[in-house]
């Protein structure tokens, strides 16, 4: 089940949502997003607004892209 409820030593934490791969990285303080295992071009302050970015994605139906 999908949870955004994360403590703050998480460095990495993934999950299938609308049966797509997610999973976000903390890499120097920053989220990293990968969609379908592509790194998204994107990076965010938080593991909650980068899953929210991933989910929305997904509920929007944008496909993961290589960068």
């Amino acid at each position: 089940m999908l949870s955004t409820e994360h403590s703050n030593d998480i460095e990495f934490w993934s999950d299938v949502y609308g049966g797509r791969s997610i999973s976000v990285f903390n890499h120097h303080g920053r989220w990293l997003v990968y969609l379908d295992h592509i790194l998204q071009q994107a990076v965010f302050a938080t593991s909650e607004d980068a899953i929210a970015w991933l989910t929305l994605r997904i509920d929007q139906g944008v496909p993961a892209r290589l960068h």
